[in-house]
């Protein structure tokens, strides 16, 4: 090794250590410790907006946030011509004080969109175009409201089913597929400068993220907009596998789109449903075998949450040319809805965040070894 070649190393190598210091004595945000990677968001709530130390955390930690219900349908427009919006204000008024990437999710979901949006006034099904028009009318307000503000919209969130086909909700069986064409036109139509997204579940799985590349493709071939993709993180500890995730990662590059890894959680709580994922219909009574770490959740488990972690940002990081954001659903533990999905009255511990919003030790170590590799 050269004489220039060897002091180039050690300066490289004593910046390493640097960090690595840093992040055990200074507490550095984990944004810093990605900040060359890719944005790292949090899904937040109403609570988290009115408490200091959750507010305080997402300054600190994360440059990106996303709102876990306050822009869905039922809460910001719940009756025909009655709209909600103080709690999306606060929510976007908070992102932009922190400087943050602001998410919108999302504008048409299958899920928490009241009947009567589906609805004639006699109680039978709306036509086609009736219910687009619906649709259209609540992306201009709802995006109109944010234009500017919100950077990036989950435009349609969960229209493809795992074995790949279209999900038979409302949506579909009144309008078919052009309520996605409709979503995605109207939302860049309202604010060209913000980011477009498709957001589904389990896309590690070949049939269902064929199906939604196809889409979306088709989609493109139109002329119509869609900036990225959302893979959901919705994992368990040994499910799925790197290779899998990795694998749809480069499906979506390659179409020369934008990845967000979006919603990401470690279950470590055994689970009743073979299916995985995050289909909110599959609910079981409780039981205590599923609920195994109510008092305390033992170290080896601990450990194991954060190898899996080390593992997905390792694999994130290796993508970070295709990644633009890796977003975690909620801050700490007790917000997780994974507490009462499937099962409701566990006590989950999916994240990086202790209830008192301190970084968890072992995750701590897991960042620092992260960046010195």
């Amino acid at each position: 090794m050269s004489k220039s070649r060897l002091v180039s190393f050690f300066i490289v190598l004593s910046g390493m250590v640097l960090v690595s210091f840093t992040l055990l004595e200074n507490k550095i945000g984990i944004k810093e410790v990605f900040k060359e990677d890719f944005l790292v968001g949090a899904a937040i709530n109403t609570r988290n907006l009115e408490n200091s130390d959750a507010r305080k955390t997402l300054s600190e930690h994360f440059n990106s946030i996303s709102p876990e219900n306050l822009l869905k349908w039922q809460l910001v427009h719940p009756e025909p011509n009655q709209y909600f919006f103080s709690q999306a204000d606060n929510y976007v008024q908070s992102g932009n004080e922190i400087n943050s990437f602001v998410v919108g999710h999302t504008l048409v979901w299958h899920k928490q969109t009241p009947d009567w949006v589906f609805e004639n006034a006699d109680g039978g099904a709306k036509g086609k175009e009736e219910l687009i028009k619906e649709m259209e009318s609540h992306i201009g307000v709802v995006v109109g409201r944010y234009k500017g503000k919100i950077h990036g919209w989950d435009v349609v969130n969960e229209a493809i089913t795992d074995d790949g086909a279209y999900r038979k909700s409302k949506w579909f069986q009144i309008a078919g597929k052009d309520f996605i064409k409709r979503a995605f036109i109207k939302a860049a139509k309202v604010d060209p400068s913000a980011e477009l997204y498709y957001n589904d579940y389990n896309m590690w799985k070949p049939a269902k993220i064929d199906a939604a590349l196809e889409m979306v493709m088709e989609l493109k071939e139109e002329g119509i907009r869609v900036d990225g993709v959302g893979m959901q993180g919705h994992f368990g500890l040994e499910y799925p596998t790197i290779s899998q995730i990795e694998t749809s990662i480069k499906k979506i590059s390659d179409l020369g789109l934008k990845v967000m890894i979006t919603e990401l959680d470690i279950d470590v709580l055994p689970n009743p449903t073979n299916r995985q994922g995050a289909d909110i219909d599959d609910n079981f009574e409780y039981e205590p075998k599923y609920d195994p770490y109510r008092e305390k959740i033992p170290e080896e488990a601990r450990q194991k949450l954060a190898q899996r972690y080390k593992e997905l940002f390792r694999l994130f990081r290796k993508h970070r040319e295709s990644i633009s954001r890796v977003t975690f659903w909620g801050i700490k533990d007790s917000d997780s809805w994974l507490n009462n999905w499937p099962i409701q009255g566990r006590t989950a511990y999916p994240l990086f965040f202790e209830n008192d919003f301190s970084l968890k030790e072992e995750i701590e170590k897991m960042l620092m070894e992260i960046d010195v590799k």
